[in-house]
């Protein structure tokens, strides 16, 4: 059972779902997921936060970003992950209730795994391929996690309307 209300999640899709797109656009195309969107990711917390969230859960959970960046400094110093990713992954943590962490763990498993097949086919398919040749994720040797990224936060929010409560 999910901790995050359907309320909590109708207050912060409408503004998480332009940014994530953004974010998964970015990082194909470029490689690179822009510091601007992290910042809008986080003032979307801080704005709409307090409305969403009980106040002292809205304050507790930016421990979260933290706690999340400090982990995401040495992924990134020890090369297992980009500096976007960290500082993204950073921002999307406030939005998450610990109590649902197996649940976010299981449902970023799949978006890895969804991501990464959706990304490798989409690659072969000569009509997409032309559309978005100047993608640089399509030869790059790394994979763009922006897309894993951004599915799962809008995806737990999804999934909070579709089964919470």
């Amino acid at each position: 059972m999910l901790t995050t209300t359907p309320a909590t999640a109708l207050w912060f899709l409408p503004f998480v779902i332009p940014i994530a797109v953004w974010v998964a656009w970015s990082d194909m195309k470029s490689m690179r997921i822009p510091n601007k969107a992290v910042m809008a990711l986080a003032a979307v917390f801080l704005i709409i936060g307090p409305l969403a969230l009980p106040l002292d859960v809205w304050a507790w959970r930016w421990t979260h970003l933290v706690f999340v960046l400090l982990i995401g400094f040495v992924a990134n110093a020890t090369g297992l992950i980009g500096a976007g990713d960290a500082k993204f992954a950073a921002a999307m943590a406030p939005f998450f209730a610990v109590e649902d962490l197996r649940f976010l763990l299981a449902l970023f498993a799949a978006a890895i795994l969804g991501a990464f097949v959706s990304h490798r086919l989409m690659k072969h398919l000569p009509p997409f391929r032309r559309l978005t040749s100047d993608w640089e994720s399509w030869t790059h040797p790394d994979f763009p996690m922006g897309l894993t990224l951004a599915g799962t936060l809008v995806f737990y929010f999804l999934a909070v309307l579709t089964f919470a409560g």
